[in-house]
């Protein structure tokens, strides 16, 4: 079926959504973030001392040209390029800087014709596992353990004039920051956890983004 359910967690009620609205280094960029997870929403909604509310939409899908990141075709490396090409953040040392250079040549994917992006939210907290990896301080499998550990879930990424079209706002619905606010403030807690367990050990067999980098100048070809 085309037509879906959508769920923006906010500390607005939003029935209408702007586009070319929002904030420009959000992980996709410059859109409308919303998730098929209301339970996932209610957290987003949410802060330490604010109340909040998920707005409800439908969309139809149908006519739509949809990127999914999560299809077989694509690796994690190519949800992690798109990251850091659209999130800020500090490169500590040349190795970082090599391998965020290195990921724009293999993993770059123009996102700009697509109506919509299906892909994994990256969490703040989580966003710590993507420095760690360009810092080749986690392996490709320690960086997938983290997503999976994370349970982060997908995201509906709504980019182009046409996909807000077809957002129909249906309803929204009160969320209290002393129900959900706990389980946001564990899920933080759980990233801090998972990313001191997963890099206090070395993964002596794994794939490491100065692997890579090592592979590529031995072959003298792209990958």
């Amino acid at each position: 079926m085309s037509k879906i359910r959508l769920y923006h967690g906010s500390q607005m009620i939003i029935e209408k959504p702007e586009y070319n609205g929002g904030k420009i280094h959000n992980d996709y960029g410059q859109g409308f973030y919303c998730t098929k997870h209301i339970e996932l929403a209610k957290e987003w909604a949410v802060d330490e001392d604010f109340d909040g509310y998920v707005n409800t939409y439908e969309i139809d899908l149908s006519g739509l040209k949809i990127l999914n990141l999560n299809d077989d075709k694509y690796s994690i490396l190519h949800w992690l390029t798109i990251l850091l090409e659209h999130r800020t953040m500090r490169m500590n040392g040349p190795v970082a800087e090599d391998g965020l250079d290195f990921l724009k040549k293999h993993y770059h994917m123009d996102i700009s014709g697509y109506d919509a992006i299906i892909g994994y939210r990256a969490d703040d907290s989580y966003f710590s596992f993507a420095r760690a990896f360009i810092a080749n301080s986690i392996s490709i499998a320690q960086l997938e353990r983290a997503m999976y550990l994370g349970e982060l879930g997908e995201q509906y990424f709504i980019q182009s004039e046409k996909a807000f079209s077809k957002l129909i706002f249906k309803e929204y619905i009160e969320v209290a920051s002393s129900d959900y606010y706990p389980l946001k403030k564990s899920r933080d807690n759980k990233a801090r956890s998972d990313f001191n367990y997963i890099t206090k050990s070395l993964d002596k067999e794994g794939t490491f983004i100065l692997d890579l980098m090592r592979e590529e100048r031995e072959n003298g070809t792209s990958l």
